[in-house]
């Protein structure tokens, strides 16, 4: 039984998983806005919004938190003094998710994840 057990699989090892996780959060935190399937999207967002409240506490423990987490310092910088203030009197829900529709070539549903904070909403391509 899956009791309790929240984690998306996402068919790959747990240290994949966790790399691939990593790597979308510094993409978001790059490029404000990354292309991605519904279901890493839905597991990016869980983890975004975890650093991001990271970002909100601003401590020391707090920023070493996330250095274990996404692991690239250039991306803790830019979270910790661009991305978690603008979102200072927010209490969460730090992220959406739009629908494109679905890929070409497998069919599967892409979406754009991107911070709510973003000036305008993702443009919908048909």
């Amino acid at each position: 039984m899956r009791h309790l057990k929240k984690t998306v699989k996402l068919g790959r090892t747990g240290a994949h998983r966790d790399a691939m996780l990593a790597n979308q959060v510094c993409s978001l935190i790059a490029e404000r806005r990354i292309k991605t399937t519904i279901a890493k999207a839905k597991a990016t967002r869980s983890l975004a919004e975890k650093m991001v409240t990271l970002g909100k506490a601003g401590t020391l423990a707090a920023r070493r938190q996330a250095l274990a987490t996404i692991k690239q310092p250039e991306q803790v910088k830019a979270l910790f003094e661009v991305i978690a203030p603008g979102f200072a009197g927010r209490a969460g829900g730090y992220t959406r998710i739009t629908k494109l529709g679905q890929r070409m070539s497998d069919a599967s549903e892409m979406v754009i994840l991107e911070w709510v904070e973003a000036s305008e909403p993702a443009e919908i391509k048909k």
